[in-house]
């Protein structure tokens, strides 16, 4: 079962994302609060956004978590999905594929032209998984990023 996350899930998605992290060798990176998480989840202008799967029992054993994004070549928003993870007991099941689906079904609802991701390029499982449900890889693109100290001496720069 998947269904929209609620303000009560902000401590099993933050325990999700540090399983996440863990998973991809990166727990020390993990810096975000459960205030942060549920500001950008519940606040009054929610930046992000989240889905919970459930087992049969009803308890959470993945979770989705996206923003939208924009296509300047499209004309429309999209949805970039930062986070996806199911507990290793879980995959398998349909989890993974389920969140998937119903990202894709808010797509489409809303006229939204892309649904797109990343994966680290070690995680076999996961491209293998995207590939069968006919995800593209874009290995023309490289993703950059500017963090941290970087940040601030380029938010500080003159000219």
């Amino acid at each position: 079962m998947i269904r929209t996350a609620v303000p009560e899930d902000v401590p099993v998605i933050l325990a999700l994302v540090h399983e996440l992290a863990a998973y991809e060798r990166a727990s020390h990176e993990v810096l975000a609060t459960e205030e942060q998480l549920r500001e950008a989840l519940f606040g009054e202008h929610p930046a992000a956004f989240a889905h919970i799967a459930e087992d049969g029992g009803g308890e959470p054993v993945g979770f989705a978590l996206w923003f939208r994004n924009f296509s300047t070549w499209r004309g429309t928003h999209g949805i970039y999905l930062e986070d996806l993870y199911v507990r290793p007991e879980a995959r398998r099941g349909g989890h993974g594929r389920a969140l998937l689906r119903e990202l894709a079904r808010i797509c489409v609802e809303r006229g939204y032209g892309r649904l797109e991701w990343s994966v680290l390029d070690w995680n076999a499982p996961a491209i293998e998984f995207y590939r069968s449900i006919g995800a593209e890889p874009m290995s023309e693109w490289t993703v950059n990023r500017v963090s941290d100290g970087a940040l601030v001496k380029l938010a500080a720069a003159d000219g």
